[in-house]
């Protein structure tokens, strides 16, 4: 029996998720609230173990941030589908960075849905078009609106220059170019999706086209 927690503030999604939950017979819906704060009082409260899988409203209106509450309930132990209208990319995109497993849209069929229930409570990640849509047509995913010097910096950079010969080629300071260095790791962060080494920068620059053609690795970081 897959035990689920339902965490949405309109409690007409979270009755009609119930009964749907109930006609599959092997879903168990042990929690049905409107915060993730209520959700881990009710678990400490009862000594219930984590749920097999919480599916979340995107955006709830006590003022939590999504970052917070999916961060919140995967660090309880438990996996999060997103339940939504997914016609927010950037809340979408946060929800992901934040570890969720995946969205469903709230226009999906209930068997959809019901579906997307079992595969996240297996443990697997979701591949849906709704999420993967979203996450695409938010041009922040595909561009962290690097500067012209940083991305100058990260192309030579990524390309296998030491950041002393990055910052000779472009007539700057040492400090500078790791100064720069510095910034395109905490931008690309921002839009989740971390380069913490060289080889992550090469990738990304490749991924936001700063090097056509570039097949190469590049040797740790300096």
């Amino acid at each position: 029996m897959t035990r689920v927690a339902l965490i949405d503030d309109h409690e007409s999604v979270r009755l009609g998720l119930e009964a749907a939950c109930a006609r599959a017979v092997t879903k168990q819906v042990v929690f049905s609230g409107s915060s993730v704060r209520a959700y881990l009082e009710w678990r400490q409260r009862s000594g219930a173990a984590p749920v097999d899988i919480v599916v979340l409203d995107l955006t709830l209106g006590d003022g939590t941030t999504v970052t917070e509450n999916v961060s919140s309930i995967v660090a309880d132990g438990s996996p999060v589908l997103i339940h939504s209208v997914a016609d927010r990319p950037a809340a979408v995109r946060e929800a992901l960075a934040a570890g969720a497993a995946g969205v469903i849209s709230k226009a999906s069929r209930i068997d959809d849905v019901i579906a997307a229930i079992r595969t996240v409570a297996r443990g697997e990640a979701l591949d849906n078009v709704e999420w993967a849509s979203a996450v695409d047509g938010d041009r922040a995913f595909a561009d962290a609106q690097l500067s012209n010097r940083e991305r100058d910096v990260l192309r030579l950079y990524a390309a296998g220059l030491p950041l002393k010969a990055v910052a000779d080629r472009l007539g700057i300071a040492y400090s500078t170019a790791k100064e720069n260095i510095t910034r395109v790791r905490t931008k690309y962060v921002e839009v989740g999706r971390p380069a913490p080494t060289k080889v992550d920068l090469l990738r990304r620059a490749m991924e936001d086209g700063l090097m056509p053609g570039h097949a190469g690795a590049t040797r740790g970081d300096d």
